[in-house]
């Protein structure tokens, strides 16, 4: 799924500059900087451009997620139309918080750093706002993550296609 949304956007966005491509694909909720690495590989951006314009892409919306999505949240469930919605999100991701529960900053950390589908900075921000655990630990933790799933995602998508690539030349 993750691959076709990065397909739709490099086409969608196609003649953009390679920078703002990555970037916005970065910003996605479940595509984040994992696609957005891959999508940076894709275009043949340098490893150092990829990463920081998916840095970027992916960092921007955290801080606003964990301030702002649990007043959010409790406005729309007052909405019957979107109750539904916010109260699926609201268990999905509280599913997924058992780890983050019982070590905090470290499970938060690595729930964000280590690329497995459903984890990520938007559903480590989301479900941190739910647990209630304060901006000062989850901000970092958050970041200190997304850096983890960029070196995993560089080696995967820069790194380990160089090296087979070079051995096959």
């Amino acid at each position: 799924m993750a691959n076709s949304i990065i397909q739709w956007f490099m086409t969608a966005m196609k003649g953009l500059p390679p920078e703002l491509i990555v970037f916005v694909v970065s910003m996605i909720p479940i595509v984040e900087l994992r696609g957005g690495i891959i999508c940076a590989s894709l275009l043949g951006l340098p490893v150092w451009r990829g990463v920081l314009f998916c840095l970027l892409g992916n960092a921007i919306p955290v801080p606003f997620i964990l301030l702002f999505i649990t007043p959010i949240f409790a406005w729309l469930k007052k909405a019957k139309i979107f109750r539904p919605m916010v109260e699926w999100l609201e268990k999905r991701s509280m599913g997924k918080s058992e780890k983050i529960q019982r070590m905090e900053f470290w499970g938060l950390t690595l729930f964000v750093g280590i690329p497995l589908p459903g984890t990520g900075a938007w559903t480590g921000s989301l479900i941190a706002s739910l647990l209630d655990i304060k901006f000062k630990k989850a901000l970092p933790a958050v970041y200190l993550g997304l850096l983890i799933a960029t070196v995993i995602m560089c080696t995967v998508s820069y790194l380990i296609p160089s090296l087979v690539s070079g051995a096959l030349a």
